[in-house]
């Protein structure tokens, strides 16, 4: 594949972005290089296995790079990134980037039908995942990903028990030889231009199978810069990433740990005693998270037992920060809440830490870009007034181009002057701050993944005894939504909701996808449009809660 599939940003755009500084002209691997040449002795990474300094960092991403180019992976080609919150993550990231490689990140819950998918829509070329993680056997599909893409040359293992098989090469062995001043020379000839694409995100998409989201160097460094420097981060931070570094929430702090040149914590656990443990023994001074997690650690029991005193900053994103959550952080932990409102596609919007509570606990603040410009749409595409509610649009040198592929989607995502719409209702109040009122999508947020209920709703109609389905998100205090699904059945007939679950983990469903309760009625509620009724389905399934607590 080559960079010319992908949607270009317009020339005109182009031009002024670059005239006014908003894109910094940099690539990805620039960032690292730099860093790494100002502080090579300077901690860099941490996870569970050991540390690394920013010189050893650049070095491991160097060799993988040479490694990677050596397998046959050419400027251009797509590579699949399916890692947990481990180091290899971030070697693999900027040695994909180092040479001029697109990579694409996956979730470690996606299986078969999310990875095949992805992997066809991005023309994937390789494939870097574990054998096993957790609960999920990647080889055991692995096969089937493999017969559907043709074009996926190359799976390459990392942390395997056993080589061979269907892994083509190992992460590991890619960076065991050591460079030559030639080698590091063609590796040079290999850095891409800063308006190519760096990655693509998947989407947490509302009509099925996720979208592919494609960022320039230019676009995301943009995002990055103005996140890490406009609040604040600097050398002296220590951050902490529990949130799954598949996700874009992750990536920005750990490109943006890397501009800025302090330590990132990896952590592969989501265990209270953990996230605690980890703040104390590494003086973590920022965390970037979801607010249910923030949840959780408030109401932990022992969370008194562990020295939090080094916290000073948590930006939490990816679903709603209700107020009394805010103002707890504010009284138990002593540190500043960032109310943070962030899209794949770019838009990033924050509170500013001087802030008073009342903005930081009603709004999310202002694009963190300064030459980001949002505004407020009625249905007719037209600018609202302050205080008025309608589609919240946004354009600018941090907003994505378009969607990879998807001429249509692109048609209807944005607005003749450029604007992406973003699908959300909004509100702009008159001191410019944005507050989130809404959602035109018909998404699900669970624990901050985006969920389609169309996807859902598609592996459920082909289960035999399912007449019709609508999924809904349910209210839940801890992640905020979990998936519900209403069936009605062919017959009087019951089915068991266990029977269900196990045919949609057959048809490579992840967990994410798999109803948490099952309602069934004997019709589902319509609109006079004709469609499922599920603003009386969200009404009901709140009642039933509700009765039930």
């Amino acid at each position: 594949m080559t960079v010319t599939v992908f949607p270009r940003h317009k020339s005109e755009d182009i031009e002024r972005y670059t005239r006014e500084r908003g894109w910094a002209g940099m690539t990805l691997g620039d960032v690292l290089d730099r860093t790494a040449k100002a502080f090579p002795d300077r901690e860099a990474l941490v996870d569970e296995r050991g540390r690394l300094t920013y010189g050893e960092l650049r070095e491991r991403v160097d060799r993988l790079a040479f490694g990677l180019m050596g397998i046959g992976l050419e400027k251009g080609d797509t590579v699949l990134l399916q890692l947990p919150n481990w180091a290899e993550f971030v070697y693999s990231y900027f040695a994909l980037q180092r040479i001029g490689c697109v990579s694409v990140h996956l979730i470690s819950g996606y299986r078969e039908l999310e990875v095949s998918h992805i992997a066809r829509l991005t023309e994937a070329r390789a494939w870097i995942v574990p054998d096993v993680y957790r609960r999920i056997d990647y080889l055991s599909f692995m096969g089937e990903v493999k017969k559907e893409n043709p074009e996926l040359r190359h799976i390459i293992s990392v942390r395997a028990g056993k080589q061979g098989g269907m892994f083509t090469a190992s992460l590991e062995g890619l960076m065991e030889q050591e460079l030559t001043a030639a080698d590091r020379e063609s590796l040079s000839l290999r850095k891409p231009k800063p308006t190519d694409i760096a990655h693509i995100l998947p989407s947490g998409g509302t009509t099925g199978l996720p979208k592919g989201i494609p960022r320039t160097h230019n676009d995301y460094l943009c995002n990055v810069e103005y996140q890490q420097k406009g609040w604040g981060m600097g050398p002296g931070d220590i951050g902490l990433l529990f949130v799954p570094v598949g996700h874009n929430l992750a990536l920005l702090n750990v490109v943006g740990a890397t501009l800025v040149g302090y330590k990132l914590v990896l952590l592969d656990s989501t265990k209270l005693e953990d996230i605690c443990g980890v703040v104390e023994k590494e003086k973590v001074t920022y965390i970037a998270t979801v607010p249910s997690m923030v949840r959780r650690v408030l109401e932990f029991e022992r969370l008194h037992d562990y020295d939090l005193g080094s916290l000073k900053k948590i930006s939490a994103g990816g679903e709603p920060s209700p107020p009394e959550l805010i103002r707890e952080v504010n009284q138990k932990l002593n540190c500043t809440y960032i109310n943070e409102f962030g899209m794949s596609e770019g838009l990033l919007c924050r509170t500013r830490l001087n802030d008073d509570i009342e903005t930081i606990s009603h709004t999310v603040g202002k694009p963190c870009c300064p030459y980001d410009e949002i505004k407020v749409l009625d249905e007719g595409g037209k600018a609202l007034p302050p205080d008025r509610d309608g589609e919240l649009a946004a354009k600018g040198p941090g907003i994505f181009a378009g969607y990879l592929g998807n001429p249509e989607e692109n048609r209807k995502s944005f607005t003749d002057d450029g604007f992406f719409k973003t699908g959300d209702v909004a509100r702009i109040d008159r001191s410019g701050n944005l507050r989130i009122t809404g959602r035109i999508k018909d998404i699900i947020i669970r624990g901050g993944e985006n969920i389609s209920p169309a996807q859902v709703e598609q592996l459920l109609r082909a289960y035999p005894g399912i007449a019709d389905v609508a999924v809904i998100g349910m209210p839940d205090r801890e992640l905020g939504e979990k998936v519900c699904a209403y069936i009605q059945t062919v017959s009087s007939e019951a089915i068991d909701p266990e029977k269900i679950r196990a045919f949609m983990g057959e048809k490579g469903a992840s967990r994410l996808l798999i109803p948490e309760r099952f309602e069934f009625v004997e019709s589902l509620p319509m609109t006079e449009a004709g469609k499922h009724d599920k603003k009386a389905l969200r009404q009901d399934i709140k009642e039933k809660i509700s009765r039930l607590s």
